[in-house]
């Protein structure tokens, strides 16, 4: 089974993803793929992603049985770990600017 879940992505992609998956949810989608059709979707979609983001996650030969794979700007960002994949989460940023602190507290002169 391959699950590859997008967010914000080109309509167009969402439409040739569920050409070979069924989207269970918006932008969630789910099916059983070959190996050369999955890596052929994923190319696909990680050319396009755009500002958007996209993970895969399928069956692989590992100590966890799946792989993940990511394409796009995401704060969640796999991190390979002794052959384990841990998810690293980055900083939040801060859309609000730094209160500015005035040079001196006291006039000139005090």
């Amino acid at each position: 089974m391959v699950i590859l879940a997008t967010t914000a992505v080109p309509d167009h992609l969402r439409g040739a993803l569920s050409r070979w998956m069924i989207e269970v949810t918006p932008g969630m989608f789910v099916g059983t793929l070959s190996a050369k059709v999955r890596d052929e979707l994923w190319k696909a979609a990680s050319a396009v992603v755009g500002d958007g983001a996209a993970v895969l996650i399928h069956p692989d030969d590992t100590e966890q049985g799946f792989s993940l794979r990511t394409a796009g700007a995401r704060r969640r960002r796999p991190v390979d770990f002794d052959g384990l994949t841990l998810v690293a989460m980055s900083p939040a940023e801060s859309t609000d600017p730094a209160p500015s602190a005035p040079d001196r507290i006291w006039p000139d002169g005090w």
